[in-house]
């Protein structure tokens, strides 16, 4: 397997070509934005620290029945992934008021939801990645109904794994955001990541938030949360 040119480059990622067409490697960055880019900043070891905290839940979401783009982990900072094409829609799953949402509408974070909340978001920077409906994204030809119906089932599926592995780490999973695309034959897989930058993650006892948000609000010990969510997922994993 050899690495090849950079086919992308986002703000948290950056994706190259292998000499298998349908394979490609992510190398994760310390570079951190926020509010759509308009803050930016570096934190030390977020790379190495989402990729090891993304392998392990792939590699626990595989065990599960659920499929996804990962591979193999192939050092500190990239993995080999299937190629996809990313569906431009953010799924967002919130199972607590917490960030935007708590703001929209207006009520304080840390709301219990009685029913899983599920935004959609059009993935587009140059427009802020806005929250859109069912039927927009069906206007816009990101997806179908039938395509729409199977993304809710997947993560739905998804948010129930995670709010039990996060539960044994004692861990609240506020909301968090995922990426879906099509593999080679047409299926619907997860891709991206699922990381502290992805989720919000508080700790139980103390409400202590250990995830970007410590970034986003300047709280600091940004690093420190990141390792602390690898170190607890490691435990309960027994890895």
């Amino acid at each position: 397997m050899t690495k090849g040119a950079m086919l992308y480059e986002g703000k948290a990622k950056q994706v190259f070509e292998t000499d298998n067409p349908n394979e490609v490697i992510v190398r994760f960055k310390d570079d951190a934005t926020a509010f759509n880019a308009q803050k930016r900043g570096s934190v030390d070891l977020k790379g190495e620290m989402n990729n090891a905290i993304t392998t392990l839940i792939f590699e626990y979401l595989n065990t599960k029945g659920i499929a996804t783009h990962f591979i193999k982990k192939l050092d500190e900072r990239e993995q080999l992934v299937k190629k996809v094409n990313i569906i431009p829609l953010e799924m967002v799953v919130r199972n607590y008021s917490a960030g935007s949402m708590a703001q929209r509408l207006g009520v304080e974070e840390g709301i219990k939801s009685p029913v899983t909340i599920f935004d959609l978001c059009y993935k587009r920077d140059d427009l802020g990645d806005p929250l859109i409906n069912d039927h927009h994204a069906v206007f816009l030809g990101a997806a179908t109904y039938d395509e729409l119906d199977e993304m809710y089932e997947l993560s739905s599926d998804i948010n129930d794994i995670l709010i039990d592995l996060f539960d044994q780490m004692n861990i609240i999973l506020i909301d968090f955001k995922i990426e879906l695309g099509k593999d080679s034959n047409g299926k619907i897989i997860l891709a991206d990541e699922i990381s502290p930058d992805t989720c919000r993650l508080w700790d139980k006892d103390t409400m202590k938030k250990l995830d970007k948000d410590r970034f986003r609000r300047d709280l600091g010990e940004v690093t420190e949360a990141y390792v602390e969510i690898y170190e607890r997922l490691k435990k309960v994993l027994h890895k």
